[in-house]
């Protein structure tokens, strides 16, 4: 196996396991437990969550993989804090949009090649990424990873 294959696997498998780690608490969670601040003032798992759907879901544009399917939370849970006062969704079609997203996100993913991941995103110009190439889509993968897993750690505060 060649050494970006590798890479490319360990990255896909790190990802699996915070989306399903973080899935998992989700599932143990009552609607009322979403709707619980981390710490008096902060933000709510419910919030929380809709924010790692918008921004999980910014990947497959980041990436040249097609339409978001979730930009419609960006407002909510991305441009503003929680409590802004933007409606937004319920627990159940946040849960859904969670499961939905990540299954699309994995099959987007593995339709990709080792040389995908260590292509360009949109978001960098061609002279940016031949100056610094460790700007990829496999680095925004590693730190959309570590995203998850920072605000799992944030969730699990509320038990």
């Amino acid at each position: 196996m060649h050494q970006q294959q590798i890479f490319t696997q360990m990255a896909l498998q790190a990802w699996e396991m915070q989306i399903s780690r973080t899935g998992k608490f989700l599932d143990s969670q009552t609607d009322e437990e979403l709707l619980k601040e981390i710490a008096p003032g902060k933000n709510r798992n419910l919030y929380i969550l809709g924010h790692l759907i918008a921004v999980n879901d910014a990947m497959i544009t980041l990436f040249g993989l097609g339409e978001r399917a979730y930009s419609h939370l960006d407002a909510a849970f991305i441009k503003n804090p929680d409590k802004a006062g933007f409606e937004m969704p319920d627990a159940a079609a946040l849960r859904t949009a969670w499961k939905e997203s990540n299954t699309q996100l994995s099959a987007l993913f593995n339709q990709m090649s080792s040389e995908d991941w260590f292509s360009k995103h949109t978001a960098i110009t061609d002279e940016d990424f031949a100056k610094t190439p460790a700007r990829n889509k496999l680095s925004v993968l590693l730190n959309r990873t570590g995203h998850v897993a920072y605000h799992l750690g944030q969730m699990v505060l509320v038990k």
